[in-house]
């Protein structure tokens, strides 16, 4: 479970502060906004990079800002989507003047968001490309690709992605690059336990002893079957053949792999397994390029793993190869960049509120009503978590009564209730 934190509510926040206390020689904040950019700001000419999605997978998003991989990125609360308001923030001030794509892993809160927030930035005038990854092929057929979950796979997509950027290559090149990298990756996973949010003494979902759960989601979704506990070689065929049996049509035997942990099972244990990994891709005539093995998308104290390989042609490798230099990956020496500088109309933030402005009492009036109005909504929404929970874990992960709960507005209404006269922006 998860043990160190002070209020769940705060959780987020709070990891956003710690890691850039940490990490402020490859990251700085976004004011007013829960994301990052690449130290130094966005680069003039360049095009940028952010990727995004709920908090509790490091070391996506965070720990994949810096030089060769991603230009920012935008965290929304713990396994839920960031809001499109965030996602505008945190893009356009990463806009270096080439345009920025935005990626994040196939879900519906994700898919909604960063669409919404597409729409307002190209209103706004910024050249805003959509790619979301659909690389777990549990999730769906072959014949339904696009309803894919994004899992670990994502990492893979990203890196190839922020190196054609950092390379120079313009908008329409980074897209179809990550589209690419998208079509030719391809990840299976298992969990053996479930995970804890923080505050909660229960899992989401729980795993008997003894069994795991073939395909499950990073978030608990289902997975597509119940199996007895198996050893290494043997859990190694399963993932194999999963993957294996999508191979591409006319792909060749280089392939791009990782073998992730999901948080809680760690780096010997995933050793074990690499060993027998390693083996069954070569016998069936895939050589690994560069392999990584570690938590590289995890979903918080999960205990599982998962098996992602992306087929590489001779571009993709190329930019799977690229050097990289960020706080959870780190490849050759640092990137050096073409000569770009700082752009100079970059988008400067407001920091802090923007002071008090005068109210009418008509307009008190109405807020009055508005607040009276959701506060019995909230207070329904609050009556029903449990049951809210209970309908999403037929299907989901069980989370939307407490993603409900968070997103109910009194309790800051009340830390910030302007004076009478006054309201505060």
């Amino acid at each position: 479970m998860t043990n160190i934190y002070d209020n769940p509510v705060d959780f987020k926040d709070q990891v956003i502060a710690g890691f850039a206390a940490a990490y402020g020689r490859y990251v700085e904040r976004v004011p007013g906004a829960s994301g990052f950019l690449r130290r130094g700001g966005p680069r003039a000419g360049k095009v940028s990079l952010v990727v995004g999605g709920g908090s509790g997978h490091y070391p996506s998003y965070s720990g994949t800002v810096g030089p060769g991989f991603a230009d920012g990125c935008v965290l929304g609360d713990v396994f839920a989507s960031p809001s499109a308001e965030q996602i505008v923030r945190v893009a356009r001030a990463a806009d270096g003047g080439a345009g920025v794509v935005l990626s994040y892993g196939n879900y519906a809160g994700d898919r909604l968001n960063f669409s919404a927030a597409q729409e307002r930035l190209l209103a706004a005038g910024v050249d805003c490309r959509n790619v979301y990854v659909t690389d777990d092929i549990a999730s769906a057929g072959p014949d339904e690709a696009d309803r894919r979950r994004g899992i670990a796979g994502t990492f893979l997509v990203y890196k190839i992605g922020g190196a054609a950027a950092d390379t120079g290559c313009d908008l329409d090149t980074v897209e179809r690059v990550m589209r690419s990298a998208n079509a030719a990756t391809f990840s299976f996973g298992v969990a053996f336990g479930g995970c804890t949010l923080p505050g909660r003494a229960e899992p989401l979902f729980s795993v008997a002893e003894n069994q795991m759960e073939i395909g499950l989601g990073i978030h608990g979704e289902p997975g597509i079957r119940t199996a007895s506990w198996v050893p290494a070689e043997e859990l190694a065929k399963i993932l194999v053949d999963a993957v294996l049996a999508e191979r591409p049509a006319g792909v060749g035997g280089r392939a791009a792999v990782i073998l992730n942990g999901l948080g809680s099972t760690k780096y010997e244990e995933l050793f074990v397994l690499y060993g027998h990994v390693q083996r069954r891709l070569a016998a069936a005539g895939v050589e690994a390029v560069l392999p990584e093995i570690g938590e590289l998308v995890t979903s918080l104290d999960m205990a599982g793993c998962s098996l992602s390989v992306t087929w590489l042609d001779e571009e993709l490798e190329r930019y799977w190869l690229a050097p990289a230099d960020t706080a959870a990956f780190r490849r050759g020496e640092t990137l050096v960049l073409p000569a770009y500088e700082r752009r100079a109309d970059a988008v400067e933030h407001e920091r802090g509120d923007c002071g008090p402005v005068e109210s009418s009492p008509a307009s008190r009036a109405a807020a009055d009503v508005a607040r009276l109005a959701i506060a019995a909504m909230a207070d329904v929404v609050v009556e029903n978590e449990e049951a809210l929970g209970r309908i999403d874990a037929v299907a989901g992960d069980g989370d939307h009564g407490i993603g409900m709960v968070r997103g109910c507005v009194r309790r800051r209404w009340r830390r910030r209730r302007p004076t009478a006269g006054s309201a505060t922006c």
